[in-house]
């Protein structure tokens, strides 16, 4: 019995989720002694190889691009480039749970993106939702409190970036291979890394931390094509809602290998984000339906 376009969507956004987390996970584990431009640039030679290779092995090269879809894959390069820098300074100084809670806030910075620069129609009671899950986000960042982390800024700053990359994701043309998306940012962000090992410099690389790197390297080629590949199937407003499943897995993954335990604020900071992210998503999808918002 084939399945529909809503479960596909689910099922992809979960294992984005997953495979995104497990990447962050073996990349911060080298954190402390591979320089951060290095580990960019050593996992996306890796990266953008087997993702060359899939592109072959489809035939995704023969593919001719319009000059629109072209823009398109520029705008979610620049999405792509400025999330990763940012996420990844954010987790080599904080704990994978803060960093993956923090990114949580994303379904309510797309709406108000979409309200924003896209005029769409957004009731009250999503602004309030909106407002309320910002409260949530300043319970994790603690502004001016012990708990304090300037690095949060930073994590903040990928999800704008990020908001930028899904929303031109939504933008391309139907008979654009998902893989050559995915080429081009990993290829975007390899050359990145390398740009930064000029300035940074080099360091010795041992075996553990190549092996870790190149698991984080086979996790995110996953993650790129789901990524791609679940804003393209199925309602939004229904695959939105288990982005949150990448929760669960940063703080399991948190505990399990560095021993990370969230204090009460991040706790209750993240169920404040993820329950009104997943109202915003509700009214949003009542919306499409055609109903009163």
């Amino acid at each position: 019995m084939p399945i529909s376009d809503n479960t596909r969507g689910a099922i992809l956004m979960m294992l984005s989720m997953a495979a995104f987390t497990l990447n962050d996970t073996l990349i911060k584990t080298v954190s402390a002694d591979v320089p951060l431009f290095q580990a960019v640039f050593l996992r996306g030679l890796l990266t953008t190889a087997m993702i060359a290779t899939i592109a072959a092995l489809r035939g995704a090269f023969r593919v001719r691009l319009r000059g629109a879809d072209w823009r398109v894959i520029g705008y979610r390069t620049i999405g792509e480039l400025g999330s990763t820098i940012a996420y990844l300074v954010a987790l080599f100084h904080m704990k994978i749970g803060s960093v993956v809670a923090i990114l949580q806030s994303l379904p309510l910075a797309i709406t108000l993106a979409g309200a924003v620069f896209f005029h769409e129609q957004v009731g009250w009671r999503r602004y309030l939702a909106i407002l309320v899950g910002l409260f949530g986000v300043m319970m994790i960042v603690q502004p001016g409190m012990a708990g304090f982390n300037g690095y949060s800024v930073l994590a903040l700053v990928a999800v704008a970036f990020v908001v930028l990359r899904d929303l031109s994701t939504r933008a391309l043309g139907a008979s654009v291979p998902s893989i050559l998306v995915a080429l081009s940012a990993s290829l975007s962000v390899t050359l990145l890394g390398a740009a930064g090992t000029v300035f940074k410099g080099w360091q010795p690389v041992t075996t553990s931390a190549l092996m870790a790197l190149s698991g984080a390297a086979v996790f995110i080629v996953a993650g790129y094509m789901f990524a791609v590949m679940v804003m393209r199937v199925g309602n939004i407003a229904f695959v939105s809602t288990f982005r949150y499943s990448a929760l669960l897995w940063g703080l399991t993954l948190g505990f399990a290998v560095f021993g990370e335990v969230p204090d009460r604020l991040t706790v209750i900071g993240s169920l404040i984000v993820v329950g009104m992210g997943l109202f915003t998503l509700y009214r949003e999808n009542r919306l499409r339906k055609g109903r009163r918002v």
